[in-house]
């Protein structure tokens, strides 16, 4: 006789075993009908699932974050399901969910085109009408292969070939598909309503290109038409701020063939690039760190001593000279260990806070990267601290309120914060791990911050806190971080002596505020969608003239504001006045400065702002104190774009 307690703490007995789909229906008829699958002592199954004991229960509907996975799960399903009706000598391979939808891999004769795709969505509507019944069933690894082979279906009975013999799967019919699944899975296909396939491409099996392409259909799955609406505006919107045509268009940089992965940075774009470079240096040195410079090629042995030679060996790019081994950095850290170690430091020199603007390299594979935001060479607005283990709590904490200070002058508000705690494979005794998370989450619970934990997932030296952004658009975007190292000064015989006398080895922090530049910027191209606040903007103003008749004039007052040190150009071209202003405002310059016959005699420019706003005219200097208190408050107050 189960006893099941829900989740309000109330308590269901039952004479014989039942599914969870009978306990829904105990509570009411319609709970049974939007049950999609149960979570049973915290692992999800299906609502045919038998309870025969004891247990803890939540039924998962639509309402669920998990019954939104449970129905982009089926969703690859019933895209399976679509493909074997429509190319029956197609062969499935894996169908996984992934981040706002799921996709699935065929093997077929030939690539899939567009009409294909639009043919594909049409038959899973069919079928997702039809309301086929999805069945689990059990059956051995050696009789799945079988099974597989005898269909025809190659590739999944190659997966099945590569579990243990000793396994049992599971595997879920609906109508007359059938495919190898851990599950769990929706009731029926009617449940899967609110889908839509996105896009096509390739993909090796098993992702090694030395094997055979295969054809891949994205698609993306919701709870309601509401947010499969949203969703698309999303991905619409995203395509407008698409941060590589924006550089195009407003020409500031390029990436090309000889150099994957590797920016060509144009003069506005390397504009922007020192702007956000000198903000940061302005900030860091209010805070009392000290700016050096590493170089870019270091011994192997460094790399063998401080422990990436081992772990990311694969990721360097290496050369050999004069029969040594060097590799080009992937990151700053041994190399500031290094500058750490000259000399004697005490522990009154801590904490001892560098920083450095470090290019680094990585051999990331060409398929990953991406424009801005995925690179092979970046610069890391990249610092460490040194300090004792009674110091990490006050160091964290003051990093945190630098790191918002810099995020709220770039516009960003919405700060998600994860706490990452020690994995199962890790260095440092468990005391140690105990004091550097206890300070960790002291540190955050000091600013009263919401934060996620992820047990298990800091890295192997020590906890870190991640630190990510909302956009406008309501992407995240992980950029800040510090991380606590026990590892890594001791390796590198990095000491102090400490107040008793003795010699102690430092706590390192690795912490980032930005993270890569370049990926940033990239961010800030799309968060802005090229419309730089002014402090940014690599042109501020642009200076037009009417007619020739007022070209000194408009070049005396670009230089006027040049020598106040704005990025001023002068458009002087004999074109009409709005085809200057319309190619300006599509060129995101901040603000317009127009010039003709009644401005020259009374010695003024009239101001309008890339978004249209007249704001009458104005004399140089006052255009001067206008822009100055434009860039202090970083353009929030005075130019909404």
């Amino acid at each position: 006789m189960p006893i099941i307690t829900l989740p309000d703490g109330s308590q269901r007995q039952f004479d014989n075993p039942v599914s969870i789909h009978d306990v829904a229906a105990s509570i009411g008829e319609g709970l049974a009908r939007a049950a999609l699958a149960g979570k049973v002592n915290g692992e999800l199954v299906d609502t045919s699932y038998m309870l025969d004991q004891d247990v803890d229960l939540a039924i998962i509907t639509a309402r669920d974050e998990e019954g939104l996975e449970v129905i982009r799960h089926s969703s690859a399903h019933l895209l399976a399901q679509a493909v074997k009706e429509l190319f029956p000598t197609a062969q499935v391979t894996i169908g996984p969910i992934i981040e706002n939808g799921f996709y699935y891999d065929f093997a077929y004769e030939r690539p899939f085109t567009p009409e294909d795709l639009v043919a594909i969505e049409k038959k899973m509507k069919e079928l997702s009408k039809q309301d086929f019944a999805v069945e689990r069933s059990v059956m051995g690894r050696d009789e799945a292969v079988q099974f597989f082979r005898d269909m025809g279906e190659e590739y999944k009975a190659e997966i099945i070939a590569s579990i243990p013999s000793d396994e049992d799967l599971s595997l879920y019919k609906q109508g007359d598909f059938i495919d190898l699944c851990r599950g769990p899975h929706v009731p029926s296909t009617g449940k899967i309503k609110v889908f839509k396939l996105m896009k096509l491409a390739g993909a090796y099996w098993r992702g090694d290109s030395s094997n055979e392409m295969l054809q891949r259909v994205y698609g993306t799955a919701w709870t309601d038409k509401k947010d499969l609406k949203d969703y698309l505006h999303r991905l619409e919107e995203a395509e407008k701020r698409d941060h590589r045509k924006l550089a195009v268009q407003q020409d500031l940089f390029h990436i090309q063939p000889e150099a994957p992965g590797m920016i060509f940075w144009h003069d506005k774009g390397w504009t922007i690039f020192k702007e956000v470079e000198n903000y940061i240096r302005d900030k860091i040195r209010l805070h009392d760190y000290k700016e050096v410079h590493t170089p870019e090629m270091v011994d192997r042995s460094l790399w063998e001593k401080s422990g990436h030679w081992e772990k990311f060996h694969e990721d360097m790019f290496t050369t050999s000279v004069e029969n040594r081994d060097y590799a080009v950095k992937p990151m700053n850290c041994p190399c500031h260990v290094q500058i750490y170690n000259r000399g004697i430091k005490s522990y009154r020199d801590l904490p001892l806070r560098m920083a450095e603007f470090g290019s680094c390299h990585r051999n990331e594979a060409s398929g990953t990267l991406h424009g801005l935001m995925r690179l092979r060479n970046f610069v890391q607005d990249d610092a460490h601290i040194f300090c004792t283990e009674g110091q990490i709590q006050s160091e964290v904490s003051e990093f945190i309120d630098l790191l918002y200070e810099v995020y709220e002058d770039f516009g960003f508000k919405e700060v998600i914060i994860k706490l990452s705690t020690r994995p199962d494979e890790r260095v440092g005794d468990d005391d140690v791990w105990d004091k550097a998370e206890d300070a960790l989450e002291k540190a955050l619970n000091h600013k009263n911050l919401e934060w996620d934990l992820q047990p298990g997932e800091g890295a192997f030296y020590g906890p870190k806190i991640e630190f990510s952004l909302k956009d406008c658009i309501g992407r995240v975007w992980q950029c800040g971080t510090i991380q606590v190292d026990f590892s890594m000064p001791g390796r590198l015989d990095a000491e102090y002596v400490a107040e008793d006398g003795s010699r102690q080895t430092p706590v390192m922090l690795h912490r980032a505020i930005l993270g890569s530049l370049e990926r940033f910027i990239g961010i800030l191209i799309e968060e802005h969608a090229g419309s730089f606040p002014t402090w940014l903007a690599p042109i501020q103003a642009v200076i037009i003239n009417i007619t020739d008749s007022q070209a000194e004039y408009a070049t005396k007052v670009t230089e006027t504001l040049k020598k106040q040190g704005f990025r001023v150009i002068s458009d002087l071209r004999n074109e009409k006045i709005g085809l200057k202003i319309r190619e300006h405002t599509l060129q995101r310059v901040p603000y317009m400065l127009v010039t003709g016959d009644r401005e020259i005699e009374n010695g003024t420019v009239a101001v309008r702002t890339r978004d249209g706003k007249d704001l009458g005219t104005m004399t140089p200097g006052e255009l001067i104190e206008h822009l100055k208190g434009d860039i202090s408050t970083r353009g929030h107050d005075i130019l909404e774009n």
